[in-house]
C-alpha cells in the first residue's frame, strides 16, 4: 500500500471555485471529517456531534452564519435539517461569492432530500465512499475509468494502454477487507474484526435508532445481516418480507433506508429501448465488499474464495469501484444490470458522457465465449461503444471485434 491520498481532495478544491456551498455526503467513517482536516487554517470548522458546536449552530442559524459569512465547515449536519434554509438564505445574500460554505452528512436518507430542496443551484454534491481501490494503490498510469472517460479511445486503446496498478494478493486483500480507512490505517486482524463488528452496532443501535425511534431495531438488525447474502443479485422484496416476517411495505422502507444511509446501492434494471423480454427486478449490492464478508462470517480470504456468495461479491465489489471512481471524478452517470426472461444478462450498463459501455465481471481467470452471448447481444442492439469483459485474466485482449477483455487490476 503506497498512500493513503483521497482522490476527491481534487474535486473538493474544483468545486470550491463553482459554488457558494459545497456539500459532502457518505457513509459513517469513510474520511469526510478526515477531508475537511486537509483544508487550510483559513477554515474554520464545527462538528454538531459536540455540544458546544450544536448550540452554537442550532440556537439561531441565522444569526451564526451572519456572524461567520465564509469559510465555515460544519460536520455532521443532518443532525440539524433546519441549517439548511438558513444556507439558502445567507449564500443569497452574496450569491456571487463561491466557496463559503462546506456542510457534511451521514446516515440520512432526507440528507440529499433536505440540500437539494434547500440548495438547489446552490450547492456542489460530492458523494464520498471509503477507500476506493484506485486509492489504496495509486499509480501515475491512466486506469481503466480515466481511459472510458476518453471517448477518443477504442476498444483496441483500452487493451494497449491499461496497466495493473497492484498484484492479484493486493487486489484480493482489498476485496477481502473493502475499503474503511481505520482498519487499512491500523492493518491488525484483531483490530479488524472488532471495528467492523463495532460500526455494524452504531450503524442500527445509534444511527438508525436515532433516526427512526419507532423502528423494529431487531428485525432491522437481521435485515441489515441478511444484506450481505443478497448482494450481487437481482432482489425480490417479498421474498425478502416473508423471510423477516414483516410486510412488503415494511421492507421496502429498510431498503429505503439502506439505500439512503449508503449501506445499500441499488441498480435498477435496463428497459429502455429493449426488443426482448426483461427482469426488472433491481439488484443490489452492499456498498463495502468488507462489511459484506463480516455480515457472512466469513473469516478469510481463502474461505471467501470457496463461499458461494465469492462470485457475487466479487461483482459487487468491482461496480462499486467503478462508481467511486466516477464520483471522485465528479462525473455524472447512470448505473443499470441487464437480464432478460431467457437468462442472458449483463452484470453493469453504464451511460454518461462517454456513451452506454456494457460490463460483465467474472471471478476466473478463464472467460469462454459462449458465456458472453448476453454481453455480445446487448452490445450490438443497443449501439454500445464496445462491452468490457473484468476478470482475472493476466494480460488485456480482444475477445471480439466489439468485446475486450481485461484485467480487474487495470482499474
Amino acid at each position: 500500500m503506497q498512500g493513503m491520498n483521497r482522490n476527491f481532495q481534487t474535486l473538493l478544491n474544483e468545486y470550491l471555485t463553482l459554488f457558494p456551498c459545497v456539500a459532502i455526503i457518505g457513509p459513517r467513517q469513510c474520511g469526510k471529517t478526515t477531508l475537511l482536516n486537509s483544508l487550510d487554517k483559513s477554515w474554520r470548522k464545527f462538528d454538531l456531534e459536540r455540544g458546544s458546536d450544536y448550540q452554537a449552530v442550532a440556537d439561531d442559524s441565522d444569526l451564526f452564519l451572519s456572524l461567520h459569512p465564509e469559510r465555515i465547515a460544519i460536520d455532521e449536519a443532518q443532525i440539524h435539517p433546519a441549517l439548511f434554509p438558513a444556507l439558502r438564505v445567507a449564500i443569497d445574500e452574496n450569491r456571487q461569492s463561491m466557496g463559503r460554505f462546506i456542510v457534511t452528512g451521514s446516515s440520512s436518507p432526507e440528507l440529499t432530500h433536505s440540500i437539494t430542496e434547500s440548495l438547489a443551484g446552490r450547492v456542489g454534491i460530492i458523494e464520498m465512499s471509503p477507500l476506493g481501490y484506485s486509492e489504496i494503490f495509486p499509480t501515475d498510469n491512466p486506469g481503466l475509468v480515466d481511459l472510458l472517460l476518453d471517448n477518443k479511445n477504442s476498444a483496441s486503446d483500452l487493451v494497449a494502454k491499461g496497466s495493473a496498478r497492484s498484484s492479484l494478493k493486493e487486489l484480493t486483500d482489498y476485496w477481502y477487507k473493502g475499503g474503511y480507512p481505520e482498519p487499512w490505517l491500523k492493518n491488525d486482524d484483531r483490530f479488524y474484526e472488532l471495528w467492523m463488528d463495532q460500526y455494524v452496532k452504531t450503524y442500527v443501535l445509534r444511527d438508525i435508532a436515532r433516526l427512526f425511534p419507532g423502528l423494529n431495531q431487531e428485525k432491522f438488525r437481521i435485515f441489515a445481516r441478511m444484506l450481505g447474502g443478497l448482494s450481487g443479485r437481482v432482489v425480490n422484496q417479498a421474498e425478502v418480507a416473508r423471510a423477516l416476517g414483516v410486510s412488503p411495505p415494511t421492507v421496502r422502507d429498510y431498503f429505503e433506508i439502506a439505500e439512503g444511509s449508503f449501506l445499500w446501492r441499488y441498480l435498477p434494471a435496463f428497459t429502455r429501448n429493449v426488443t426482448k423480454r426483461v427482469v426488472k427486478h433491481p439488484k443490489g449490492h452492499l456498498r463495502d465488499s468488507g462489511l459484506g464478508h463480516h455480515s457472512l462470517r466469513i473469516p478469510d480470504i481463502t474461505s471467501l474464495l470457496s463461499h458461494p456468495q465469492a462470485g457475487a461479491s466479487w461483482e459487487g465489489m468491482v461496480v462499486e469501484e467503478i462508481c467511486r471512481q466516477l464520483n471522485q471524478q465528479g462525473v455524472s452517470f447512470d448505473a443499470y444490470h441487464y437480464r432478460t426472461g431467457g437468462g442472458a444478462e449483463v452484470d453493469l450498463i453504464l451511460e454518461g458522457k462517454f456513451g452506454l459501455v456494457a460490463v460483465e465481471i467474472k471471478l476466473g481467470q478463464r472467460v469462454r465465449l459462449a458465456s458472453l452471448r448476453g454481453l455480445g447481444d446487448f452490445v450490438k442492439d443497443q449501439g454500445c461503444r464496445f462491452g468490457i469483459v473484468l476478470s482475472n485474466e493476466v494480460q488485456g485482449r480482444m475477445i471480439t471485434e466489439n468485446i475486450i477483455g481485461l484485467p480487474v487490476r487495470f482499474l
